[in-house]
């Protein structure tokens, strides 16, 4: 069954996927295996793939909604259950930066890879970026800038973050096409993402997880 739903996760089939979620709880199936063996076993392969050229953008968003779908009826057993996720994760696009779809699709690669992500949007100002990882008890900050001219707007945050006692307890991560890691050393962020599969590998990375 677990097999059936990391299949129709990958095809996008949310109704599947539902239907195959609730059949496995019905089952008795451990929540904790449902979400690793099933829908985030299912989202590695597409992060793969997408990786790989052998699928693109609009495949992994499809796959995307049919995992949140799976999730929500998910959800409420994990809780209950007490099911950590591997981390927690703040992300945003920076203040004056109104571009989203990088940052869209990391956010989609870090849930399918079971991090708790808390998405701000877009034209982040520094002082909610940091309130947020604060309020929401997060490991990473994830910044996203697509325009040079925003590119300062990443160092304002990790300035702000060193302010308020975070450095080494909330890593800062960045990612974005005009950004690199030379910048990041530059501004001292923790990491520099080059994509969303890449973010995935880097979070583990940093957080120390497997």
């Amino acid at each position: 069954m677990l097999n059936q739903l990391s299949d129709s996760l990958m095809t996008g089939n949310a109704d599947a996927v539902v239907s195959l979620v609730k059949q496995a709880i019905d089952q008795k199936l451990d929540p904790g295996d449902i979400l690793n063996d099933g829908l985030i076993a299912g989202m590695t392969v597409v992060g793969q793939k997408f990786k790989s050229h052998e699928i693109f953008l609009p495949d992994v968003l499809i796959a995307a909604k049919a995992m949140n779908a799976g999730m929500e009826v998910l959800k409420p057993l994990l809780v209950n259950e007490g099911i950590p996720s591997i981390g927690r994760v703040v992300i945003g696009t920076v203040q004056g930066d109104l571009h989203d779809i990088g940052k869209n699709l990391v956010g989609i690669m870090l849930k399918g890879a079971g991090f708790e992500v808390i998405d701000l949007g877009k034209d982040v100002a520094p002082k909610t970026f940091v309130e947020a990882a604060i309020e929401n008890e997060a490991q990473i900050i994830g910044l996203s800038a697509l325009l040079t001219t925003t590119m300062p707007v990443m160092k304002k945050v990790v300035t702000l973050a060193t302010e308020k006692g975070l450095t080494g307890k909330i890593k800062i991560i960045i990612g974005g096409a005009p950004t690199s890691i030379d910048y990041a050393n530059e501004i001292g962020a923790d990491a520099y993402c080059y994509d969303g599969i890449n973010a995935v590998d880097c979070a583990r990375r940093i957080l120390g997880v497997a």
